[in-house]
């Protein structure tokens, strides 16, 4: 990809907005377990960062998905992954369908007000007994007069304590897994909608996460993004924008590891000798960030095809497949090196370890990308290749 001015501009200014606004305060808000998502995200809106290849119609830029990619990459500069997620699933996670799908009432009513950052969304697919495998979810939307009454339960929802809608994947008929299934807008504040205690998690500390319980929740069927039993469908296009944030958010954050590592490795000294001087140190550094090049190169291919309208499910789960892979490497690696210090909870690197550990799960198991690559190369078994 050829990157303008437009974009460098665009670069700066996302990173100006994580060292004003996002990093001072990222220390205070793991440590709290939360950040002031509505006061960020309507930071975020006045600078147009929620709304970068959306509809100038609805509020957004117009810009195409390289744009994306490049505040996706420059918001892996905030010093925490839970910050940047909770981005993603504004921009890239509970958007996309509306944006392209939904009726010009509803994305007056939804997407507007999220990309001005006036309203917090989150995406509600996976489930306790459904998470990577999204067919089998169970949450229901039954029909009743001009109404869908929706009934069930989502797991592991980012923003959701915060959230003023939820982009809900729930089966609309008793048709086959991959034709029963709408995407629905919920607003959050709609009763008998109930949410769990915040989860405690591993890693992605700031970012708010709950299970959603729906219990007869009724929203009008005018709520539903494009045809009925199209849901599946519109959430695999939007896993791809998921998937491809996801890899071009990592790249900044695992380069700022193996950098603070070869500060940490200049400074320390064991018998007598930096420990940047032994080989296998600088050795093993220099072939992590070729890696980091070969998976920024990748994203850049796929967002250049996805611009271009290509389907690429394929590079997509490629890109997302690595970025957890390496990442888990990247991290374990720099860890290592700073050997008792790495091991403290409020390292750098310590915290990015925690925080990538999710980028395998979320968004689809490495095991299913897997899957994905091998249907598509015709290897899974009894696919004539």
């Amino acid at each position: 990809m050829i990157f303008s001015q437009e974009h460098e501009a665009l670069r700066r200014s996302v990173c100006q907005f994580v060292e004003r606004d996002i990093n001072p305060y990222v220390d205070e808000w793991e440590k709290a377990g939360r950040f002031p998502i509505h006061e960020i995200f309507r930071k975020a809106g006045e600078l147009g960062l929620l709304g970068i290849s959306k509809p100038e119609q609805f509020g957004g830029m117009g810009l195409d998905y390289s744009y994306s990619i490049v505040a996706a990459e420059a918001f892996g500069t905030i010093h925490c992954g839970g910050v940047p997620m909770s981005i993603g699933v504004q921009t890239d996670m509970c958007t996309p369908a509306l944006a392209r799908f939904g009726s010009d009432a509803l994305r007056e009513e939804f997407l507007r007000p999220a990309i001005r950052g006036e309203q917090v969304g989150c995406i509600g697919v996976s489930e306790v007994g459904a998470g990577s495998d999204v067919a089998r979810l169970k949450t229901t939307a039954r029909k009743d007069g001009d109404d869908y009454v929706i009934n069930g339960s989502k797991m592991w929802i980012t923003n959701a304590p915060s959230a003023d809608f939820i982009c809900l994947l729930a089966n609309t008929s008793d048709d086959k897994p991959h034709r029963n299934k709408s995407l629905i807008m919920v607003p959050m504040h709609s009763p008998g909608i109930r949410l769990g205690a915040p989860l405690d998690k591993l890693g992605m500390r700031s970012s708010e996460t709950a299970q959603v319980f729906f219990d007869d929740v009724r929203v009008p069927q005018r709520n539903r993004i494009g045809q009925e039993g199209a849901g599946f469908m519109m959430q695999m296009l939007q896993f791809q924008e998921e998937r491809l944030f996801g890899a071009a958010n990592m790249l900044k954050g695992l380069e700022r590891c193996i950098d603070s590592t070869v500060e940490y490795c200049r400074e320390r000294k064991t018998f007598g000798t930096a420990l940047i001087d032994n080989q296998v140190i600088h050795f093993r550094l220099a072939e992590l960030v070729s890696e980091i090049e070969c998976l920024r190169a990748l994203v850049y291919q796929a967002t250049e095809q996805y611009i271009n309208g290509q389907d690429v499910t394929r590079l997509a789960s490629m890109a997302k497949l690595k970025a957890g892979r390496l990442a888990r490497e990247v991290t374990d690696s720099c860890l290592q090196y700073w050997g008792g210090m790495g091991f403290m909870w409020d390292n750098p690197v310590a915290r990015a370890y925690r925080d990538v550990r999710l980028v395998s799960i979320g968004a689809g198991a490495d095991e299913i990308m897997l899957g994905i690559i091998c249907k598509l190369m015709g290897t899974m078994p009894g696919k004539p290749a």
